[in-house]
């Protein structure tokens, strides 16, 4: 009998016999024909009765005085063994009293084929059977690292507004809608948001705009553009950040989160797309919360003679080895001013959309690229850029990038705390 938790192989061979025989017939022919001819190690019978070949199973028909069949033997030897087996059973040239033939047609390795439904039995469990719900242990970490943040959520002055835990003591703070946004904030990490609860800002918070570097985080919709404006108005920011066209900043990855932050805008830049009135006569009351750069410090000398403005610079040692030198700028030493009519097309094409085009001598556009990624452009632009039409406002930084490039027209929408100009360089602003 077969032994199935010892089979390693499975012979299978066809028969072919020219006349009418049946099973016994077979498997007669089978054990006497082959009795003797490998010795006693290989003797089908003795093989039988120590459980190391299995049943002899034969499937066989007949049909026009011919028979046809299958036979298969069930083999715990080992792989030479079964094949010495297996090629005895092609002696066989008579059944009965018919001439046949046996062939191999394969040996199955059954434990090829048990570990085949294995793997596929395994795939189907993982599929069907195993409960989705179960998380991984990294994945229990992150979630209870994202409750603890949750929980990190405070309630800043007497109106209880929703803000992060370090508000009160950071230099900085992200201003955002509501309490949902300072939630995914806390999610990812970031501990310094407020919420402005809508269009109408909290005095609160516009005080504590006043006294810090503030980046306003909005909506990437009309509400978002709203509650940019309004804070302009009603209080002092630095810094804007959207999130992307028609997404809202609690639906954001951590991924589009931090590149939001990063592609922040300076206010200056933005003064002309949200046309802001009251920013200009704040300004003058509040001083300006940012520092210099590092790289040069400038102090004014207020002006004591109705013809002349005189402006001293300090120039560290820094300044002095990296940027090229170029001399203060004074009213009698002014640039002439580039045509404005030759870019006037190029202005209202842009007018309102935070676009840069890059142009060449011959006025054709280059390439036109974001307000807010203008300086690194500027940093590889080819010779051939000879002019610069922006949509935003004309800083020094941008002036001397400009210089180094060899570009010759700086157009923008006005001009910025600008102390020097190189007379190769024509600075224009549409707005002055």
């Amino acid at each position: 009998m077969q032994n199935t938790d010892t089979t390693k192989y499975i012979i299978h061979a066809k028969i072919k016999a020219d006349g009418v025989v049946e099973r016994p017939d077979v498997v007669g022919a089978i054990f006497g024909q082959t009795e003797g001819l490998l010795g006693d190690d290989l003797d089908l019978r003795e093989l039988q009765k120590s459980g190391r070949m299995g049943r002899i199973d034969v499937n066989i028909k007949s049909s026009a005085g011919k028979s046809t069949g299958t036979i298969s033997i069930p083999s715990s030897l080992d792989k030479i063994e079964t094949s010495v087996l297996a090629a005895s059973l092609e002696t066989i040239d008579r059944i009965g009293p018919c001439v046949s033939t046996i062939s191999i047609s394969r040996v199955e390795d059954v434990r090829s084929s048990k570990r085949k439904h294995v793997i596929d039995r395994a795939k189907a469990i993982i599929i069907d059977l195993f409960d989705e719900n179960v998380l991984e242990s990294q994945e229990i970490t992150e979630r209870v690292k994202q409750a603890v943040r949750i929980e990190d959520i405070v309630f800043y002055g007497k109106e209880n507004i929703p803000a992060g835990p370090n508000v009160q003591n950071s230099d900085a703070i992200i201003v955002v809608e509501g309490r949902a946004d300072v939630t995914t904030l806390l999610k990812y990490g970031i501990k310094n948001a407020i919420a402005v609860g809508g269009t109408n800002v909290p005095q609160p918070v516009a005080d504590l705009c006043k006294k810090k570097t503030v980046t306003a985080f909005t909506d990437g919709d009309r509400g978002g553009e709203l509650i940019i404006k309004e804070l302009l108005q009603v209080t002092d920011i630095d810094f804007i950040s959207r999130a992307p066209d028609g997404k809202m900043v609690e639906d954001l990855t951590q991924k589009e989160i931090i590149k939001a932050l990063h592609q922040k805008i300076p206010i200056e830049q933005a003064m002309g797309h949200y046309q802001v009135e009251e920013r200009k006569s704040r300004s003058a009351n509040v001083p300006f919360k940012r520092k210099t750069s590092d790289s040069l410090k400038r102090v004014q000398i207020k002006d004591h003679r109705p013809k002349k403005e005189e402006i001293v610079e300090e120039k560290t040692e820094e300044m002095e080895s990296a940027k090229p030198k170029i001399e203060p700028v004074k009213k009698k030493a002014e640039p002439v001013k580039p045509d404005i009519d030759r870019f006037q097309s190029h202005i209202d094409d842009i007018s309102g959309s935070f676009t840069a085009r890059l142009i060449d001598e011959k006025n054709h556009v280059l390439k036109e690229v974001p307000v807010r990624d203008l300086a690194n452009e500027l940093k590889d632009a080819k010779n051939s850029v000879k002019t610069v039409v922006f949509d935003g406002v004309i800083t020094q930084r941008l002036v001397d990038i400009a210089f180094e490039r060899g570009i010759e027209n700086l157009v923008g929408i006005k001009k910025g705390s600008i102390t020097k100009i190189p007379a190769s360089l024509h600075v224009h602003a549409t707005s002055s």
